[in-house]
């Protein structure tokens, strides 16, 4: 998704509710931000069905896009969703100016709250814009979308807190990893295939959540405790804390650091070991994570003087979680692995960056095609695995985007890999040749 095309849909319609204060519904003023806002919905929604905006915790967030930085007109519609006692409204392909007009209409005079803002837009014959009450939500409360989206909202909280030089709350991070470890245990691909979402204005802490992530996902195949899951978890989201004590401008160099830079890199584990030790429910487990996540399988990694101790299993565990999710993400100096291809490297690397053992296992409960992976049947369609069993992964769930005569279809369809299906998976495909961000076609 375009995240300027995301800021310009909000700054759109904020500017529209704001204009109905000095101009009725059908005044040419209004006409042309409607049309503005149409026109940048209509981007959006090129590639997509529907496009969620709503609230994570008093945040607007659009799609995968959570508004953390200040921006007034997100700010506003934020305002204004929690006046109508709105968790959501929903943008479906196919909408019309005059069901735009509706809504505007609607947040500036006031179309009552919740699901009486619903009902309204309803009675108005609104087909294509639905509002979604905090009752629907609360029903899809363990949606893997929502806890992660709240792992963001939980991590960008700490990485403040540190900025600001204030110890940093654990409680709301173990709430979260709570949920994710239960989630993981329930479906483990779900939350995994959200690993794939990769916010390149914000990566240190995405990065952050989705290394938690992964890491769950290792230690469920590694058929580790409830307990040690939490503690992945929590390990993860809190890994690479010590980098916000380095110099901004070393982190986000494009090009490759020099052997000073490197140094000061390869502090930030036990920067971040500081930073815990002051938290509330750091256990040594947690700390051994954070300052052991570079020490390399063969342990000749960094930092120096942690090599030779014994530490907790649970690191090896997360350092695979750290090396896919890098792998798998674009860099200045790196085009993404597919996933397929990030565990042909990680087997590549078993036995001395990595754990062996834990990676043998890892990849063997993704599957030979993992969540995420976009893929061509024998019948030249390309789909999206979006769902792997769990008791046999060699069995999956695709979603067909692209039919036979490689034509990208309006509506994609689910179909079943199985051996009653005559359809066959027999290649990867890379997004990138395809023009496409698998994580749109994601449910």
């Amino acid at each position: 998704m375009n995240i300027e095309e995301t800021r310009q849909v909000v700054q759109a319609l904020a500017a529209a509710v704001k204009g109905l204060r000095l101009y009725s519904l059908d005044h040419p003023a209004t006409v042309k931000q409607v049309q503005t806002l149409q026109n940048g919905l209509f981007s959006l929604l090129q590639h997509k069905k529907t496009i969620k905006m709503g609230l994570l915790e008093g945040t607007l967030f659009v799609e995968d896009y959570l508004f953390i930085q200040e921006f007034p007109a997100a700010q506003e519609i934020a305002r204004l969703l929690e006046t109508h006692n709105l968790v959501g409204i929903e943008f479906n392909a196919g909408i019309a100016a005059e069901e735009i007009q509706v809504l505007l209409g609607l947040l500036h005079a006031g179309g009552g709250k919740g699901a009486a803002f619903a009902e309204a837009l309803k009675q108005k014959k609104v087909d294509h814009i639905r509002a979604v009450t905090s009752e629907e939500e609360d029903e899809d409360a363990g949606q893997p979308r929502k806890v992660y989206k709240k792992a963001l909202k939980v991590v960008d909280q700490i990485f403040r807190d540190v900025r600001m030089g204030e110890i940093p709350s654990s409680e709301e991070a173990m709430k979260v990893v709570k949920s994710m470890a239960q989630l993981t245990l329930t479906d483990p691909h779900a939350l995994f295939a959200l690993s794939m979402l990769k916010d390149y204005d914000n990566y240190t802490f995405t990065h952050s959540v989705n290394v938690s992530v992964i890491s769950l996902a290792v230690g469920r195949a590694c058929e580790v405790s409830e307990e040690d899951l939490r503690t992945l978890g929590f390990g993860g989201l809190l890994h690479d804390l010590g980098k916000l004590r380095i110099d901004v401008n070393i982190i986000t160099k494009p090009g490759k650091l020099t052997d000073s830079e490197f140094e000061e890199i390869k502090r930030h584990p036990r920067f971040g070991a500081d930073i815990i030790a002051k938290m509330d429910g750091v256990t040594q487990a947690v700390m051994d994570i954070v300052i052991g996540h570079h020490l390399r399988y063969d342990r000749s990694g960094y930092p120096v003087d942690t090599v030779g101790h014994n530490v907790s299993p649970l690191v090896d565990m997360t350092a695979i979680a750290d090396a896919y999710d890098a792998m798998t993400t674009l860099r200045s100096y790196q085009r993404p692995f597919t996933p397929r291809n990030a565990m042909t490297r990680m087997l590549d690397i078993a036995g001395t960056s990595l754990h062996p053992g834990y990676v043998e296992k890892f990849i063997a409960s993704l599957g030979p095609y993992p969540v995420g992976s976009l893929v061509r049947l024998d019948s030249s369609e390309i789909g999206l695995v979006i769902k792997v069993d769990t008791t046999d992964p060699s069995l999956a769930e695709i979603k067909i985007i692209f039919d036979s005569a490689g034509q990208l279809l309006a509506e994609p369809y689910r179909l079943k890999l199985g051996p009653a299906q005559a359809r066959k998976i027999v290649a990867e495909v890379d997004p990138f040749s395809k023009g496409i961000d698998v994580v749109d076609y994601l449910d």
